[in-house]
């Protein structure tokens, strides 16, 4: 957990080692005392003109070096924020992941954001979120569009609708808002345990990475948390005006781990890839969708040959959209 002590505009080492530093955000306390958020760097020696923030999803923290290592390479300071009340960022007494409006949000990443290219001077910054970071980035960005925030969006598995029945993803909505209205932290559904302990080295999977940050089983899903998901789930769908290029990637299959356990290690076990096949075109003007054969729901974490598919897109794509430091593409 963080400690209050910790809470400085400055750096120091990050649980991850060397090579990376760590800077606690203070930011507006809630209902639950004190919030903070963690950002956290690699910079490329000599340092970069450009930049990429990550932005995790839910039931999840930074913790993929790999990641780090390939913008790195391609010539990118690095840059990941642990949100509010996730990972390094998750303070005692508070309900993890917790969070009603994902405005909120808007908080930490204008102000990483402002680090980024006001304090540490970066001409070009892409912005890329996993999951429900994908949904919360995307939104972000709709709302900073024209201020010459975001050069590029790059989204993984993005969480643009429930993986649901239409029934569930209706009538159960309809429920969930009344429910997060008048009890928001009432608990409404948990994660299955499949998809982690694939992933973790505890498992035999290929990741060693905190379970106190990210357990097997998740967090408790509430209505408050799962009411602000939904409403933007519902702005999205309306359509955005995303003005920066976006890079969409998916898995080529999604799969129910429970049905058929042996598809957990190449498909999307999470979310159904259709809906955000579907869902892409409506973020803005320029939008690349790129279906990875043998995904997995974080397509950084998949095995081989797909994840290095998944980086090769996401070159490829870099270097046809992302602006150079002098600006020009």
């Amino acid at each position: 957990m963080t400690t209050m002590a910790e809470q400085q505009g400055t750096y120091r080492e990050d649980v991850l080692g060397p090579g990376y530093e760590a800077r606690t955000l203070p930011l507006r306390p809630d209902d639950e005392g004190d919030v903070v958020a963690t950002l956290v760097r690699r910079r490329v020696p000599g340092g970069s003109r450009r930049a990429v923030l990550y932005v995790h999803g839910f039931v999840d923290y930074f913790f993929q070096t790999h990641l780090a290592d390939a913008w790195h390479d391609a010539g990118f300071d690095f840059y990941a924020l642990d949100l509010r009340k996730y990972g390094r960022s998750l303070l005692e007494d508070q309900t993890p992941n917790y969070i009603t409006s994902l405005e909120d949000y808007d908080e930490e990443l204008d102000e990483a954001a402002r680090i980024i290219r006001e304090d540490e001077r970066h001409e070009v910054l892409v912005v890329m979120g996993h999951s429900t970071g994908g949904l919360v980035t995307s939104l972000w960005a709709h709302r900073r569009r024209g201020q010459g925030i975001v050069d590029a969006l790059v989204l993984n598995s993005p969480w643009f609708d429930l993986n649901a029945s239409l029934f569930q993803r209706t009538v159960g909505t309809a429920a969930v808002h009344r429910l997060g209205t008048l009890r928001p932290r009432a608990v409404v559904g948990k994660l299955g345990t499949a998809y982690g302990r694939y992933l973790h080295r505890e498992g035999g999977g290929e990741w060693d990475y905190d379970l106190a940050w990210k357990p097997h089983g998740g967090f408790p899903v509430v209505a408050g948390w799962l009411r602000a998901i939904r409403r933007g789930h519902a702005e999205l769908n309306r359509g955005l005006a995303i003005d920066c290029p976006v890079l969409v990637a998916c898995s080529d299959a999604t799969s129910d781990p429970a049905k058929e356990p042996g598809r957990i290690s190449s498909t999307d076990v999470v979310l159904d890839v259709a809906h955000i096949a579907g869902r892409a075109p409506r973020l803005g003007r320029l939008v690349t969708l790129v279906r990875i054969a043998g995904g997995i729901h974080d397509l950084a974490l998949s095995p081989e040959p797909a994840r290095s598919a998944f980086f090769s897109e996401l070159a490829r794509w870099q270097q046809a959209y992302v602006p150079g430091a002098d600006g020009e593409a």
